[in-house]
């Protein structure tokens, strides 16, 4: 599967800001980004996939343009796909960024 380049590359420039040492990856057949060898982002297609934590789940599902991630069929805990319409703003593409990166931080400290 490709992934959406635009995207990727609004990608790049958002996580390098946020954090300098994130690092990307050929993964899920789309492009994932990850700090200290954890995913804290990706792309698959044209949709973004973030890593927002299973205590930060149920309520990332509520917000619009978001779902599941059931990458293997199975929804992933912990995982959410979202959509374009919800990234079309920089700011919005920023904070599921800063969201993902939050949750990878936190896994690295336990």
């Amino acid at each position: 599967m490709s992934y959406d380049e635009r995207l990727a590359e609004r990608v790049r420039e958002v996580a390098s800001e946020l954090d300098p040492s994130a690092t990307e990856k050929a993964m899920f057949g789309g492009l994932c980004f990850l700090r200290r060898g954890k995913m804290f982002v990706g792309i698959v297609g044209d949709q973004l996939m973030v890593r927002v934590g299973r205590d930060a789940y149920e309520a990332a599902l509520m917000e619009p343009h978001v779902r599941e991630m059931d990458f293997t069929g199975k929804p992933m805990r912990g995982y959410v796909y979202v959509e374009p319409a919800a990234l079309r703003r920089d700011d919005r593409l920023r904070d599921w960024i800063a969201r993902g990166l939050a949750e990878a931080r936190q896994l690295a400290k336990g």
